[in-house]
């Protein structure tokens, strides 16, 4: 645990922390705490990048180092520095002045933003309260960031391959499923009922709703190829699904279903609208849209705001 010099004064000569002290350093945690985030998720946005442009080839994401696509010259330690480096070189190789691309900088930006949200809103803690609601706030901080990271990573892989890969789709329905069970034993523990059976329910709960939530992309598929006769849905649809509903419980799954589902119809539109589909519907009416891309945003909307959102729903249906 943290313990400010403000603070150690008073457990030094085995008093309690005045409140004003107490606050101020529970603050200085979670600003601290959200910074760092923020510098972390400047570093894994990096990896990111690197991970998104090789696993399509099947190239290792270790060797060889950090080069440059077009002319193949390996980087120099500043032009691997996150976002910085992007702004430097006003976006091209330093060498080739081939043009680097916006989604480098995009995700660095996405990952640093989305982090240091995580840390802000999830670093609150009672000052007065004991350790548990410390690891409390810490696993929801890094479940929350392994979420965002797993949502970036599959909606670019999905936008530019259309590709979601089952190495991210069910380690991150596991990793969700767990981190749902750990943060019922957290909240059980203090309300002094058996951490089992807080565990247990959750445990039912979760697996319910990653099953209905890819039941229903499942149910869509089949609907789908009975009229078409044709696949129009993947599988990896369904196992993104899955995740959300892991990670998110079956509420907020709906929720980012339903977000996805209209972001994507805005965009078919929008599609149909350009002068160029109306001169060819029919490979319009083929073109594939990367519904997990879609699903992937709605997930970071309702993971962000989607208890209030579901509230607000509640309230005007009249529930």
């Amino acid at each position: 645990m943290l313990v400010f010099p403000s603070m150690r004064f008073f457990l030094a000569h085995g008093q309690s922390a005045p409140p004003q002290v107490a606050v101020y350093s529970t603050s200085m945690i979670r600003i601290l705490g959200t910074i760092f985030a923020g510098l972390l998720g400047l570093a894994f946005g990096s990896f990111m990048n690197v991970c998104l442009s090789r696993w399509p080839k099947g190239e290792s994401i270790v060797q060889p180092r950090s080069h440059c696509c077009h002319c193949g010259r390996t980087l120099t330690w500043w032009e691997n520095v996150p976002l910085a480096s992007w702004l430097a070189l006003r976006g091209r190789c330093r060498t080739c002045r081939a043009w680097i691309g916006w989604r480098y900088p995009l995700v660095e930006l996405a990952v640093d933003v989305l982090w240091a949200v995580s840390a802000w809103q999830s670093l609150v803690f009672d000052p007065s309260g004991t350790a548990l609601s410390i690891y409390s706030s810490l696993a929801s901080t890094m479940g929350r960031m392994i979420f965002y990271w797993l949502l970036i990573a599959l909606a670019l892989l999905d936008a530019e391959n259309l590709w979601l890969p089952n190495l991210l789709t069910l380690p991150g329905i596991a990793l969700g499923f767990l981190f749902t069970l750990l943060d019922a034993v957290l909240r059980a523990v203090p309300a002094s009922y058996p951490a089992w059976r807080g565990a247990g329910w959750a445990a039912m709960t979760s697996l319910l709703g990653i099953f209905v939530a890819a039941g229903l992309i499942l149910l869509m598929r089949w609907l789908y190829w009975l009229v078409r006769h044709r696949e129009g849905i993947g599988l990896g649809d369904a196992k993104l699904m899955a995740l959300l509903a892991a990670w998110l419980g079956l509420p907020g799954a709906l929720l980012a279903f339903g977000l996805g589902v209209t972001l994507g119809a805005a965009v078919a539109v929008i599609l149909l609208a350009a002068p160029s589909t109306k001169l060819d519907l029919r490979a319009w009416a083929t073109q594939k849209l990367p519904l997990g891309s879609f699903l992937c945003f709605g997930g970071v909307v309702s993971s962000l705001w989607g208890q209030p959102m579901i509230a607000a729903y509640l309230r005007w249906a009249g529930f």
